[in-house]
């Protein structure tokens, strides 16, 4: 049995796989985002409640925002801020007593639909988280690509590609720098943008719903997101030309974007077509955990 934990921003949710990828026990609970100590302590509580239910697991594996730095050791890019630069990995283990295997939650998704989910033809896959963040994570022949310095995939904070001019101001990103394909396409994006329209504190979640009711100016919101999220997957298709994009994160819900999404990628793509498919994630929110489970395999 193996334990996979799935460290968001919102929630912390705990899986405990069979060989063959059967859950034996999941469990999910309110992230203490803000306090650091109390996030250790989430976790210890959540694998001892899942090994007193179903017996002591082979492995444990860790899905987080950000990744651990080659060069300090400690955590780095993620949007739950007080995670960055902390020694996440070796605190963890020194907490549970034993060894833990930390990545991306993009990367986990991406591994997970690579091995038994929407993707398991697809010999290179992108996974993409588009949330309370927008993360980006590669599987080739279901391996995990991390990269010499554990940014690989990490499309999210590169600059809008073929911004309009009233785009190119760009807005701040928590990374530090401006314009950031994250700060259009996460959810917080797409609710200032419908709120810079009308005003209402809608979530992007609301936005979407008010869209498909009829609400222009929320139908203007989605068509704009639509297409920024075109061009954004585009140039990553023009790097990487991966067999599938599987879409995960809250937003990946929006069923319209899959069938907006092919046509308009192959319009700003470096090709004389595309046929790269774009599917949601097969296990939804829980991809990140079960790929973390993964990550001992």
């Amino acid at each position: 049995m193996r334990i996979g934990i799935d460290l968001g921003g919102t929630k912390t949710e705990i899986v405990v796989l069979e060989e063959r990828g059967v859950s034996l026990f999941r469990h999910r609970e309110v992230t203490p985002a803000q306090d650091y100590e109390a996030i250790l302590e989430t976790v210890a509580r959540l694998v001892a409640l899942a090994e007193s239910s179903v017996g002591p697991a082979q492995s444990i594996g860790i899905a987080t925002p950000g990744a651990i730095s080659p060069r300090s050791g400690v955590l780095k890019n993620s949007n739950t801020l007080a995670l960055n630069d902390k020694p996440l990995d070796r605190d963890l283990a020194h907490r549970l007593r034993r060894p833990v295997r930390l990545e991306n939650d993009a990367n986990c998704l991406a591994l997970s639909e690579a091995i038994d989910g929407a993707a398991t033809q697809a010999g290179v896959v992108f996974g993409v988280i588009i949330g309370t963040g927008v993360g980006g994570g590669i599987v080739v022949d279901r391996r995990l690509l991390a990269g010499r310095n554990r940014i690989a995939g990490e499309w999210g904070h590169n600059p809008l590609p073929w911004a309009r001019e009233d785009e190119l101001a760009g807005r701040r990103c928590y990374c530090g720098k401006t314009g950031c394909i994250e700060t259009f396409l996460s959810g917080a994006g797409l609710a200032h943008d419908y709120r810079s329209r009308t005003g209402k504190p809608y979530s992007a979640q609301e936005v979407s719903s008010a869209a498909s009711r009829g609400d222009g100016e929320a139908r203007a919101c989605m068509e704009i997101y639509t297409d920024r999220l075109a061009r954004s997957l585009a140039s990553v298709v023009n790097l990487l030309d991966p067999d599938a994009v599987v879409l995960g994160g809250g937003l990946s819900n929006i069923a319209e974007l899959y069938a907006e999404l092919p046509r308009r990628m192959a319009h700003y793509a470096f090709s004389d077509g595309l046929d790269t498919a774009v599917v949601p994630a097969l296990h939804g929110d829980s991809s990140g955990v079960r790929g973390a489970a993964r990550l001992w395999n």
